[in-house]
C-alpha cells in the first residue's frame, strides 16, 4: 500500500488506499467506466506529461461514445492532471477515469452522476513491485500471435475508439493463453478478417516497397502514440499509408512493430512462430524508435510542444 500517493477525486484529494469503489456500483457491475492513460517523462528539465491535450480529447470522445456526461471542461481537467502530478513526485503514468459510482439495479442508472478520478503513479514501484507474484519485464522485441477466435471490438456493439473498461475483458483469456504458449502479445482481427490492433497497442507494418502501413483509423483505437508515429514518420521522410491489412500481407511484411503509451515503439520479430523479415529490428522501426526517444527526452525542438512541463 502506497500511503504517500494522493488521488484527485471529484475535485478533492483522497489517500491512495481510500480511492475505492463499491462492488455493486454501476461501473463494476455494468462496465460504465471510461479511462485514458498517459505517460510522464522525467527529463533534465523536470517532469513532463506527453501529449496531454490529445489524451484529454480522446477521453472526452470515449465518454461521448457511451453517453457519460462530464461536469468538468477540458481546462479544469488539464489543471487537475497537472496538479496531481505535482502532488505525487516521481510518477511515470497517469490514469484518468470517469465512471458511474452509484449502486444500481438496472442497466440504465437512476443516479447517472459521473465521477472523475485522476491517479498519478509509478507502475513498477507503486503496483508491480507490490505484487506477491513476480512480473517478467517486457522483452525488447515482441513475439506476436494472431488471435484466431476472439475478434476486435465491433462498431455496432462498442466502438473500438472508446477506451471503456468493459472493452478489454474479452481479450484477457486469449492473451493469457498466448503468453503461456510463449508469445508476448496477441493481434486481433475484425469481423472483415482484417488485422486491427492488440488489446493495448496499434499495429504498423513495412511492405516490400518500404511503405509504412497501419490499419485505418475508423477500425482501431485512436492511439496517441499511433498519431505520434505517423507525424514522426512524415517528418522523417518515411512514406506512410493508412490501409486495410490482411493476415497474409502481414506475414509477408519486411518489418512489423506495435505502438502504445506503455509499449512505445515495440518491434515484432515473429508472428505465429514465423520470422518477420530478417528476424531482427528493421531500419524503419529503428529510425522511428530513436526519433520517439529523442522527442520524449525533450531533445527535439520541433516537437517540444508535445511535452507539458509540470
Amino acid at each position: 500500500m502506497n500511503v504517500d500517493r494522493r488521488v484527485w477525486l471529484n475535485g478533492d484529494w483522497v489517500a491512495w488506499q481510500d480511492a475505492t469503489l463499491h462492488v455493486l456500483s454501476h461501473a463494476a457491475q455494468r462496465g460504465s467506466l471510461v479511462f485514458d492513460y498517459m505517460s510522464v517523462y522525467q527529463n533534465p528539465q523536470g517532469a513532463a506529461i506527453f501529449r496531454l491535450p490529445e489524451h484529454l480529447e480522446r477521453f472526452y470522445r470515449s465518454c461521448e461514445l457511451i453517453d457519460l456526461h462530464l461536469d468538468y471542461d477540458p481546462a479544469e481537467l488539464t489543471a487537475a492532471v497537472i496538479e496531481t502530478v505535482r502532488l505525487n513526485p516521481g510518477v511515470r503514468a497517469i490514469k484518468l477515469n470517469a465512471f458511474i459510482a452509484s449502486i444500481e439495479i438496472d442497466v440504465v442508472p437512476v443516479d447517472d452522476e459521473v465521477h472523475v478520478a485522476i491517479a498519478a503513479y509509478d507502475p513498477k514501484a507503486d503496483v508491480l513491485d507490490r505484487k506477491s507474484k513476480t512480473t517478467p519485464a517486457r522483452a525488447a522485441t515482441c513475439k506476436l500471435w494472431i488471435e484466431k477466435e476472439i475478434h476486435n471490438r465491433r462498431e455496432d456493439i462498442v466502438s473500438p475508439q472508446a477506451k471503456v473498461s468493459a472493452n478489454y475483458v474479452s481479450t484477457m483469456g486469449a492473451k493469457a493463453r498466448a503468453r503461456s504458449a510463449g508469445y508476448d502479445e496477441i493481434l486481433l482481427v475484425d469481423e472483415f478478417g482484417q488485422v486491427a490492433e492488440t488489446p493495448t497497442a496499434n499495429l504498423f507494418m513495412v511492405d516490400g516497397e518500404g511503405v509504412l502501413i497501419t490499419p485505418p483509423v475508423n477500425r482501431v483505437l485512436l492511439g496517441v502514440t499511433r498519431s505520434t508515429i505517423l507525424e514522426l514518420a512524415a517528418a522523417s521522410a518515411v512514406e506512410v499509408r493508412e490501409a486495410p491489412i490482411f493476415p497474409d500481407e502481414l506475414l509477408r511484411a519486411s518489418e512489423v512493430f506495435l505502438t502504445g503509451t506503455t509499449a512505445g515503439v515495440w518491434p515484432v520479430v515473429s508472428i505465429d512462430g514465423g520470422t518477420v523479415g530478417a528476424g531482427e529490428v528493421g531500419p524503419v522501426a529503428t529510425l522511428l524508435q530513436e526519433r520517439f526517444e529523442t522527442v520524449i527526452g525533450g531533445r527535439d525542438p520541433a516537437f517540444a510542444h508535445w511535452l507539458q512541463s509540470v
